[in-house]
C-alpha cells in the first residue's frame, strides 16, 4: 500500500484547507519516541506542541506503555452505564484528590469538547431542577475563547473564524471581552488599566445572573485563541463576582492542566475553586481519547431522587478502561516530587529563550505562561497592524521549519511553543532556534543595528 496516497485520496484533515494539502509535503509520521516524532524517510522532528497539547511526556514513555499494556491483559472496554469499572473508579479517585477541594464528583466523556458539553448540560439542567421558574438559559463567556468543535462548545466559543458560519446552529450566549491585553478590547494600558475588562465582565455576571447557568473560562491562558495569557488576579476577580451572584464558573482546563503552567492546574495562579473543571489532552498524555468533567456535590446532589432526576447524558466510550489506565499512570508521573519544579526550570529557559524574538520588527508580542508561549507575528509593530490572513505568514514559518527539524502549528499568525514536559534543555533550545531560523527565512532577519 502506498500510504502517502492512501492519505492523499481518502483523508479529510481538519482545520485543513485541503486544497493546500499536495503543497506541504507534510511529513507522514510513523514512528515516535520521547519528544521527537519520526518521519516514513528516517527524518527526526522535535514535537513542539506535544502533537496538538496532549502529550506532555513525549512519546512511548515505559511507566505509560506498561499501564496500557497491563491493562489491555484484562479488558479494553466495558460500559459505565448499568456496570461500574475498576481503571475507571480508580482514576475518578485519583482526579478528586488533586484537583480543587469543592469537586468531589467526576463525569467521563471523550475529549475536550465532549467535557465542555457536560458542564453545559449538566448546569442547565441543575437549574431546572433547583429553580422550576426556569429563568436561567444562558452561559457567558469570552471574547477569544475556545471551548472545542461540538455545537454547545461553539456556542460559548468566541474566535469568529471558527465559529461564525455555524452562528444560527448554536444558542444564545452573553460575551465578555477578552484580557487581551496586547490588543486591549478597551483601548486602555496595562499598567493603568485597574483590570478594567475583569470588571466589565463581573458588572455583566451581577446584571444577569438570575439568566446565568454559568460563566466558563480558560484559567490563566486562552489557547486557541493565540496564547492570550491572563494578568494576575483578572481569574480572582471574575470568580469573585461569580460567587457574590451565585453563578457557577466552569475552569475548561483542557489545553493548560496538569502542569503547563507551572501549576498542576491553571486555576490554582489566582487561588480559585470552580463550580465545575473540565479535563482532556493530557488526562491520558495522548495515548487515548478520554475526558473529564468534575463538579461540586451540591451540584450533583440536585440530580439525585427519582427517575425523572436522571442526567440524560453519556458517550459510548465513556470512562474507557485502557484510558482510564493510562491515565491514572499519568497522573502518578504529574505528581512525582519534582515534577512541577522541572516544568518551571524549563519555562524560564523558554521565556529567556525567546527574548530575542522581541527584536525582530515583525514581533508584536511575546507570551509565555509555563511551558506554552505565543509569539505574535504583525506588519507593523508600531500600529499593531496584522499580516493579511491571504499571507498565511505563520503557516509558511511551520514549513519552513521542517527542514530544521521542527514540527510546530502556529494559531494565525502566533507561532506557538508547547513542547513535551521531558524535553532535554539543549533540545528546547534547538526547538527555539529552528523556528526563530525559519521565521527569518519567511520575514527576513532583523538589521544588525537590531540586535
Amino acid at each position: 500500500m502506498d500510504v502517502r496516497q492512501a492519505d492523499k485520496d481518502f483523508i479529510w484533515h481538519p482545520f485543513t484547507q485541503m486544497k493546500e494539502w499536495h503543497k506541504d509535503s507534510a511529513p507522514l509520521i510513523v514512528a515516535a519516541e520521547g519528544h521527537t516524532l519520526i518521519d516514513a524517510d528516517g527524518r527526526r522532528y522535535i514535537d513542539g506542541v506535544s502533537s496538538l497539547w496532549c502529550a506532555p511526556l513525549g512519546h512511548r514513555h515505559p511507566e505509560l506503555d506498561a499501564a496500557l499494556t497491563k491493562q489491555l491483559s484484562r479488558f479494553a472496554h466495558s460500559t459505565l452505564l448499568g456496570l461500574a469499572s475498576e481503571p475507571a473508579a480508580k482514576l475518578a479517585q485519583k482526579l478528586v484528590s488533586i484537583t480543587p477541594k469543592k469537586l468531589t464528583k467526576v463525569f467521563f466523556s471523550d475529549n475536550g469538547s465532549t467535557a465542555v458539553e457536560v458542564a453545559l448540560k449538566v448546569l442547565f439542567r441543575y437549574f431546572r431542577l433547583t429553580e422550576p421558574q426556569g429563568r436561567r438559559t444562558t452561559f457567558l463567556s469570552f471574547q477569544n475563547g475556545y471551548h472545542g468543535d461540538t455545537l454547545g462548545a461553539v456556542s460559548v466559543g468566541g474566535i469568529e473564524v471558527f465559529h461564525q458560519d455555524f452562528g444560527p446552529l448554536t444558542f444564545r450566549t452573553l460575551r465578555a471581552p477578552s484580557p487581551y491585553c496586547y490588543h486591549c478590547p478597551l483601548n486602555l494600558k496595562r499598567n493603568t488599566c485597574g483590570l478594567a475588562c475583569a470588571d466589565k465582565a463581573a458588572e455583566l455576571i451581577e446584571q444577569n445572573a438570575d439568566q446565568l447557568c454559568g460563566v466558563i473560562v480558560e484559567p490563566k491562558v486562552q489557547a486557541a485563541g493565540g496564547m492570550i495569557v491572563q494578568p494576575d488576579g483578572w481569574l480572582a476577580r471574575i470568580a469573585g463576582a461569580c460567587e457574590r451572584n451565585g453563578v457557577p464558573l466552569i475552569a475548561d482546563e483542557v489545553a493548560v492542566g496538569f502542569g503547563r503552567t507551572g501549576r498542576m492546574f491553571a486555576c490554582e495562579h489566582d487561588g480559585v475553586e470552580p463550580d465545575a473543571m473540565c479535563l482532556a489532552k493530557a488526562l491520558t498524555a495522548g495515548y487515548l481519547p478520554l475526558a473529564a468533567t468534575l463538579f461540586t456535590q451540591t451540584v450533583f446532589n440536585a440530580f439525585v431522587g427519582d427517575y425523572r432526576r436522571t442526567f440524560f447524558h453519556g458517550h459510548t466510550f465513556t470512562g474507557n478502561a485502557l484510558g482510564s489506565a493510562v491515565a491514572c499512570a499519568a497522573i502518578d508521573i504529574y505528581t512525582k516530587r519534582g515534577f512541577l519544579e522541572r516544568i518551571n526550570r524549563l519555562a524560564t529557559l523558554l521565556s529567556g529563550l525567546l527574548e530575542r524574538f522581541r527584536r525582530h520588527p515583525n514581533v508584536g508580542d511575546v507570551r509565555c505562561c509555563g511551558l506554552l508561549a505565543g509569539v505574535e507575528l504583525v506588519r507593523d509593530v508600531k500600529t499593531k497592524e496584522p499580516f493579511d490572513q491571504q499571507q498565511r505568514v505563520g503557516h509558511k514559518i511551520t514549513v519552513a521549519a521542517r527542514k530544521f527539524g521542527i514540527i510546530t502549528r502556529p494559531l494565525g499568525d502566533v507561532l506557538v511553543f508547547m513542547p513535551p514536559y521531558v524535553i532535554p534543555e539543549d533540545e528546547l533550545e534547538r526547538l527555539v532556534d529552528g523556528v526563530w531560523k525559519a521565521m527569518c527565512e519567511v520575514l527576513g532577519a532583523p538589521s544588525v543595528t537590531s540586535l
